[in-house]
């Protein structure tokens, strides 16, 4: 029995990558990618971006619960960040993010993918975390997005431990996500992602369809902050409340 179902799994999640290369060699191809190089135009192709995650994501069977705690100012850009357990974390901001279209601070290695990787390269900021150099380049790369009205998505674990499959907790976060916001002065938007560490692991032959839920938990003026004497006791505020929720929401 578990051997069948974990086949039944794999069908499912190859099913899940056909969606997403589908519409990357449609609507990617086609709309994204050439108009993806022109900075006035983004706001423009963002909402094909934003369907490629909602095409994959209700594609493969999952639906969402999305409450807000807090409001945003759709006028308003922010530095948006959350706890990161799976690949389908990615089409649920997507997804939710419809008023606030979003970049997202990526890992590089996505850029050698044919054909998604020139798309992602245009509408995302790579980083190598191993380069100091590439990691330098973050901060202009991001000044430029924010400059052309669009707002950063971090996640600031960096990355996406297997371990997360079985319990929740939280990797410790990187600085860029808060040295981005405070020399900005661009205000932190925090969220937290329960369910997907066991409904969409990293794991071929596990997971299930089901119901998302995703929080809007709290945002943080950066305006009066300081790099150097402020950006800890941010990071630590920000940590403490993914944490606090996912402690509180467990199943």
């Amino acid at each position: 029995m578990k051997y069948i179902k974990g086949f039944f799994v794999l069908i499912w999640r190859i099913w899940m990558i056909l969606l997403a290369t589908i519409y990357v060699l449609t609507i990617g191809v086609f709309i994204v990618l050439p108009l993806a190089n022109f900075d006035k135009t983004f706001p423009y192709i963002y909402p094909f971006i934003r369907y490629w995650g909602k095409f994959v994501l209700y594609g493969t069977g999952f639906r969402i619960d999305y409450e807000k705690l807090v409001p945003l100012d759709p006028k308003e850009n922010y530095i948006f960040i959350a706890n990161h357990t799976s690949v389908m974390d990615i089409m649920l901001v997507l997804t939710v993010l419809k008023h606030h279209p979003i970049a997202f601070v990526g890992k590089a290695e996505l850029v050698k993918i044919p054909i998604f990787g020139k798309i992602y390269k245009r509408i995302c900021i790579p980083v190598d975390r191993t380069s100091a150099r590439s990691k330098a380049q973050v901060y202009p790369e991001a000044i430029k997005k924010l400059n052309q009205n669009l707002s950063i998505f971090i996640f600031p674990e960096g990355g996406v431990s297997n371990e997360k499959e079985f319990k929740i907790y939280l990797d410790p976060f990187k600085d860029g996500a808060f040295n981005i916001a405070i020399e900005t002065k661009t205000p932190l938007a925090v969220f937290s992602i329960h369910g997907l560490n066991k409904m969409f692991p990293f794991n071929w032959f596990r997971g299930y369809p089901g119901k998302i839920k995703i929080r809007l938990l709290k945002t943080f003026d950066t305006k009066d902050l300081d790099v150097k004497q402020d950006k800890v006791a941010l990071k630590e505020a920000a940590f403490n409340t993914i944490l606090k929720d996912l402690e509180q929401c467990k199943n």
